[in-house]
């Protein structure tokens, strides 16, 4: 995670504890989870094309053939 949402996280825990207020967890779960998938996915994508390189470096065009 970034030190923006650490930091946005943090804010938001002390706020929610001292106006006993949770109106603004309705917002900050969903933006955490939203950040988390679209920094997840593109890992995975990034991951799936080293991994792409790396295998017709190893075998040429044949892991292209396959698919």
């Amino acid at each position: 995670m970034g030190a923006v949402t650490i930091f946005v996280t943090a804010f938001t825990c002390v706020m929610v504890w001292r106006t006993s207020n949770t109106d603004a967890l309705a917002y900050l779960i969903p933006a955490i989870f939203g950040e988390a998938a679209t920094a997840t996915g593109f890992y995975y994508s990034k991951a799936k094309t080293e991994n792409r390189i790396k295998l017709r470096r190893q075998y040429g065009d044949l892991v292209d053939k396959e698919e």
